[in-house]
């Protein structure tokens, strides 16, 4: 039994705990937040890269005093692999809701078709989460709980078909007339090429020649490729979502006579200009590969590159880790805005945000901001082109590290 006297010292030190603000109350224990990506499979180095981001920026974030508004809360970071497919990415998405009730934020899960199955759950589960994936859907929904801070798939179409001919016709002094796609049948290249086929080449005074498409991943490249080289267009716009099927694709139309540094290509998404490609598909098939993205390190990042670089082995910092260590940055201000390790009033923070410090940073366009859907206000698109085996920036042109090069306009 226990001692009346303990038993009143007990009652009174909770009644104390109670009546601490609730920062204080949340000081003593970490705030946990997720991050999902594939970690296995043929997406499973751009979850890497993703981790690489994620890791950095909670390790910086403590570093820094953790969340001050809750006495100096630590975040905690709690990883889920989705696996290689949507349903495997929903059950891991299910199993950390149901084992880690307390998270009060997320972050993932890179590939569209796996973010749209991952956010059915985490929207239940009133989890605010934030994705650098591009599908449209993704935020066409009416959730509250998810944001997306790239452009969409359909935005960056949009704004990448009239800068790419802008770009051709300024290098080449011939602005293009045909093009062709190539494609996977995931929901992020869907995304990209639905305004391009309705309407928008035509608009732009573009003829579509052919558009193949596959399912990933890709077993022979050969007969999409030979279709291209038989087609002749002036430019190829190539969307696959995985680094097997770009150096697939890249080694193929080197072996065909058409590489880039002849036909030029225009991809979409950052698993184009990761270090692993370099390494499967080698420095000449992508060679003059232009690349749209929504992120890329610039030249304002150079202390955060160089510590990322240091801290990881990479040979430089993409999309992809830096998104996601923007994206725990965006978290830990919703935290400091809420005052509160409560996810939905993490949620509405996220909401009500609207800054050009401290996690816009992070991002090209330098604001972070959302509209009603969820959506990165004027979220831009950027591009880079591999060159000498780097790929750098060269649009915006205030950010460019090199001028663009259009193959058709030198040869």
């Amino acid at each position: 039994m226990i001692k009346r006297r303990t038993l009143s010292q007990a009652l009174l030190g909770a009644a104390a705990l109670a009546a601490l603000p609730i920062g204080a109350r949340a000081q003593a224990k970490e705030i946990k937040v997720a991050l999902i990506v594939p970690l296995s499979g043929p997406w499973a180095r751009q979850g890497l890269l993703e981790r690489e981001g994620a890791e950095m920026a909670i390790d910086d974030i403590n570093a820094a005093g953790g969340i001050k508004a809750l006495g100096g809360a630590k975040l905690k970071l709690v990883i889920a692999d989705t696996g290689d497919t949507a349903e495997k990415a929903k059950d891991a998405a299910q199993r950390l809701v149901a084992q880690e009730p307390d998270l009060v934020g997320g972050v993932g899960a890179w590939l569209s078709t796996f973010t749209l199955a991952v956010t059915e759950v985490t929207e239940r589960a009133q989890i605010p989460w934030l994705t650098l994936s591009y599908a449209d859907a993704i935020t066409d929904r009416g959730f509250h709980y998810v944001f997306q801070t790239s452009a969409t798939g359909g935005r960056q179409a949009e704004l990448a078909l009239p800068t790419i001919l802008k770009l051709a016709e300024s290098a080449a002094e011939k602005k293009p007339a045909t093009t062709a796609i190539v494609m996977d049948n995931t929901a992020a290249p869907v995304s990209f090429v639905k305004p391009m086929i309705n309407g928008g080449l035509e608009k732009a005074g573009l003829k579509l020649l052919t558009q193949e498409t596959f399912t990933p991943p890709l077993s022979d490249a050969t007969p999409l490729i030979a279709k291209v080289r038989a087609l002749r267009p002036d430019f190829l716009i190539l969307v696959p979502t995985a680094v097997p099927d770009d150096s697939l694709l890249l080694q193929k139309m080197m072996e065909m006579g058409i590489p880039a540094s002849k036909l030029p290509v225009v991809g979409n998404g950052a698993h184009l200009a990761t270090p692993e490609l370099l390494k499967v598909a080698g420095p000449e098939p992508l060679e003059d590969v232009l690349v749209t993205l929504a992120n890329w390190s610039t030249k304002d990042q150079t202390d955060l590159i160089q510590r990322y670089k240091k801290r990881t082995g990479e040979p430089w910092l993409g999309q992809d880790s830096l998104c996601a260590y923007g994206h725990f940055w965006i978290l830990k201000d919703a935290l400091e805005m809420a005052g509160a390790a409560d996810r939905r009033k993490v949620a509405d923070a996220i909401h009500r945000m609207d800054t050009t410090e401290s996690s816009a940073k992070f991002f090209a366009g330098g604001r972070v901001k959302f509209d009603e859907k969820g959506r990165r206000v004027d979220a831009p698109l950027v591009i880079v082109q591999w060159q000498k085996g780097t790929p750098v920036t060269v649009y915006p042109t205030d950010q460019a590290q090199a001028k663009p090069i259009w193959v058709a306009g030198r040869r």
